[in-house]
């Protein structure tokens, strides 16, 4: 119904609102929630009052809120992490939502604030540790030496913390001093001078970038949820932060793991059902068990690991397993590299279409005195593809033996949400990509060269053209390893 139409029912009918509350049960729905639609098109979810205000409190048991905490709001609030954070733990526990000036003021806006307790998807962070390598690479040589000396401190500090070891003397006094000179400084430009518990969620965030905030003194937290459960199932505790788990499983939350591996969820906040779609409920929830889609173990001190999604591990033609979604993330880090899809299933070898960071490559190729016009122009440079072949020999160097990324090739576009190819949280639609560039992935198990690729872009208003062009395939190779590699 259109908002206007409700107002003027209010008009036509003015009802107190103590008498319209009194009416509402914590069992009626409270809101429909558009799931992201990884696998298909998204769902409408249905949560209740007691969905989401269970959720929210049995987060606060896991991580505490108070009234006195500040909270900048600058997600859509379509996106269920920040129902989570915005509306139910706000109304809660009653801290201050506040909202950014303008979209373009977000961070000045975030570095005025001071917020003590921020929620962003992985992309933020990875956004803000690419922006700071970037402004660093801008920098002057004094503050460039300041931040390639103490960051190791950071990273090596925050290295032993995360694998629960106690730095030694050398290491904290290293860390104290990095902290005086870069890190304090730092934290307060990107307006974490006061932040108590920083999250992320929605989709996996790269071990690296984790790292890279752990090492500025962020206590940066992974959750694990999904919009059916009214946005959290699992986080870190303070003190049991662990690179490459979720967490335990939050107060009055069960989790369990299918014999097929899929992780399995029940606790008062599992939604209500799918608006209109009986079928698509009876599929997802069984006996009260929530379904993830998501393949994950339990380690040995009851964390949970997300592998990837149960549909996306892939087996090489080998029988090799390995997740895309891993080396993916790894490629991500790269402050050159926007977006990332990796391919192997069913083949003899891992490759990977990559999209560049448009502003950051951009200026790197300014900076070597490149010319180009527009980002097809970038992406087809013969430097840009020598600058990522090196990232991803990088990447190689740390991967398992055998699903190490053999070719790749740089792609004329951004893969974006318009066109299908990504979520509204940033996760990647495989099917429509596979289907989409087909042909380009067909050149890269093929041994092709060079490809004339065609692809439709959807602007915000609706019109679509097609976009021509050569694309280069590039092999890469293979990392020569010791029997202890």
């Amino acid at each position: 119904m259109d908002f206007d139409a409700v107002r003027a029912m209010g008009r036509a009918n003015p009802v107190s609102f103590d008498h319209l509350a009194s009416g509402v049960s914590p069992d009626d729905t409270a809101l429909i929630a558009t799931t992201s639609g990884t696998t298909g098109r998204p769902k409408l979810a249905l949560l209740s009052h007691r969905n989401l205000l269970s959720m929210a409190w049995n987060l606060g048991l896991s991580d505490p809120k108070k009234d006195t905490d500040e909270f900048v709001s600058f997600l859509p609030l379509a996106w269920m992490g920040e129902q989570m954070m915005a509306s139910s733990s706000a109304l809660l526990f009653g801290f201050c939502v506040n909202f950014p000036e303008e979209p373009d003021t977000v961070r000045e806006d975030i570095r005025e604030i001071g917020p003590h307790l921020i929620f962003s998807p992985p992309r933020v962070w990875e956004n803000m540790a690419a922006s700071v390598r970037v402004k660093v690479m801008e920098s002057t040589p004094f503050k460039r030496f300041l931040f390639n000396t103490f960051l190791p401190m950071g990273t090596r500090y925050a290295a032993k913390v995360l694998a629960g070891e106690a730095p030694g003397l050398v290491d904290r006094l290293g860390k104290k001093l990095a902290d005086a000179c870069l890190f304090r400084a730092l934290r307060d430009r990107l307006g974490f001078s006061r932040v108590r518990s920083a999250s992320t969620g929605g989709a996996p965030l790269g071990p690296d970038t984790f790292a890279f905030f752990h090492a500025l003194g962020v206590n940066l937290k992974q959750i694990y949820g999904q919009t059916e459960i009214a946005g959290i199932s699992c986080i870190h505790r303070d003190g049991e932060i662990a690179v490459e788990t979720v967490g335990h499983p939050i107060e009055e939350t069960e989790i369990r793991i299918s014999e097929e591996g899929e992780v399995l969820s029940k606790s008062p906040a599992v939604f209500q059902g799918y608006l209109n779609n009986p079928e698509a409920t009876a599929e997802t929830v069984e006996d009260g068990w929530l379904k993830s889609g998501d393949a994950g173990f339990f380690t040995d001190d009851g964390q949970l690991v997300i592998i990837d999604r149960l549909s996306d591990v892939m087996d090489m033609q080998g029988g090799l397993r390995f997740s895309p979604q891993f080396i993916e993330n790894k490629l991500k880090f790269s402050t050159f590299v926007q977006e990332a899809v990796v391919f192997g299933r069913g083949r003899e070898h891992i490759a990977a279409i990559i999209c560049l960071d448009a502003d950051i490559a951009g200026r790197w190729a300014e900076a070597e005195q490149l010319t180009y016009t527009t980002y097809q122009d970038l992406a087809a440079k013969p430097e840009l593809y020598d600058l990522i072949q090196s990232e991803v020999e990088r990447v190689n160097e740390s991967l398992q033996e055998g699903t190490e990324i053999r070719r790749f090739a740089l792609l004329f576009k951004e893969l974006d949400a318009d066109d299908g190819e990504l979520t509204r949280t940033r996760k990647i639609r495989r099917k429509i990509i596979e289907q989409r560039y087909g042909d380009l992935i067909t050149a890269l198990y093929n041994g092709t060269g060079n490809l004339n690729l065609t692809a439709c872009i959807r602007y915000q208003d609706g019109s679509e053209r097609e976009m021509c062009g050569l694309i280069t395939v590039r092999d890469v190779p293979v990392p020569a390893r010791t029997p202890e590699t």
